[in-house]
């Protein structure tokens, strides 16, 4: 009956959303305008995060002519489907939900992706982490090592099953580790989407925050998030960044929603690499003009360069983006997303 209301709910504030936004011909056929929608998954809809993307439609504005709108959401899904359904021109979204995106509309197409601090795409990658609480670590070893084996039975936090990094990736992970042995060789994605396959409860935070959260208050034993959308809250306490075995802190001043989890730590179990996420476009309503002066701008030196765009690593506050090397934006093709297909597959 929730997953029913739940949807139910999801459905309207689609349907609300598609009237203050929807733009097409008397036909129905989307048509591009003089306004350039963005829509925004949970995790960088946060007050925090304003001024990272008030500068990029600052950049998009500038590129375009055009007025620039900003949507946030709460719902990975309500992102992914305003952007399907021609409700807006470009998303900032994870590979899985560009995936999800592309298959449901194929003019949806990828525009540009951060790159690593090589300035190339050969290292753009953030991290997949799965994580418990410091003071229970113990409980997810076996000789001493942390073992996949210990975290049957408990209760694991996921993102969004629109997730690359929250979902797609730690649910492949366990499910090739899981399926080897007699007792779950059938256990299926779907299992880990509930309890009583594998997990005795499964909760979802909608972002990589909430997710996080749900490990720290306790609501959850285990928890799938990544690197990049916790960076602004927490710092090293203890190891090396993205290492099995580190441990973070939660900075006393952390924004919402860590703001009542300060102080907290947390304990990685395992780090995965992550192909980065993509900025994308809906050609059919940003248009072809509008998608090569965004790419041209996006991927320019002055962008670069641009300190409210790629703050320095070492800066106070948070950013969407930092820069540690010679990190830039790149133009992406369709085919660099391939490897997240093969896990859907």
């Amino acid at each position: 009956m929730r997953r029913a209301f739940s949807r139910l709910a999801v459905l309207l504030l689609l349907a609300v959303f598609a009237v203050g936004c929807s733009t097409g011909n008397a036909n129905g056929e989307p048509e591009v305008d003089d306004v350039i929608d963005i829509v925004w998954y949970p995790n960088e809809s946060g007050e925090d995060l304003k001024s990272s993307r008030d500068e990029i439609g600052k950049v998009i504005a500038d590129a375009t002519g055009k007025e620039v709108e900003h949507h946030l959401t709460t719902d990975y899904a309500i992102a992914i489907e305003t952007l399907v359904n021609n409700n807006a021109d470009v998303a900032f979204m994870g590979a899985q939900g560009y995936i999800e995106a592309n298959d449901s509309n194929d003019s949806i197409q990828p525009l540009v992706v951060p790159t690593g601090p090589s300035g190339t795409l050969d290292d753009a990658v953030y991290h997949s982490w799965l994580a418990v609480n410091v003071d229970d670590q113990e409980t997810f070893k076996k000789d001493g090592e942390f073992s996949l084996d210990t975290i049957a039975d408990k209760s694991f936090s996921f993102v969004s099953n629109s997730s690359t990094s929250g979902f797609k990736v730690p649910s492949s992970s366990i499910l090739a580790h899981f399926t080897e042995q007699d007792q779950y060789a059938d256990l299926t994605e779907e299992d880990l989407m509930e309890g009583g396959s594998l997990f005795s409860q499964v909760l979802f935070g909608n972002s990589h925050q909430g997710s996080a959260v749900n490990l720290l208050s306790g609501n959850a034993d285990v928890a799938a998030f990544c690197d990049t959308c916790v960076e602004n809250y927490v710092e090293i306490a203890e190891g090396e960044e993205n290492k099995v075995g580190s441990v973070y802190r939660v900075k006393d001043d952390a924004a919402e929603p860590f703001n009542k989890v300060t102080g907290s730590e947390f304990t990685l179990m395992s780090v995965t690499p992550v192909l980065n996420a993509p900025f994308v476009a809906n050609m059919d309503t940003l248009g072809e003009e509008d998608y090569k002066k965004l790419q041209e701008a996006l991927t320019s030196d002055e962008v670069a360069n641009n300190a409210s765009i790629f703050v320095p690593e070492d800066a106070e506050g948070s950013a969407l983006f930092f820069k540690s090397g010679d990190e830039r934006f790149a133009p992406v093709e369709d085919a660099w997303f391939d490897p997240i297909r093969e896990i859907n597959k």
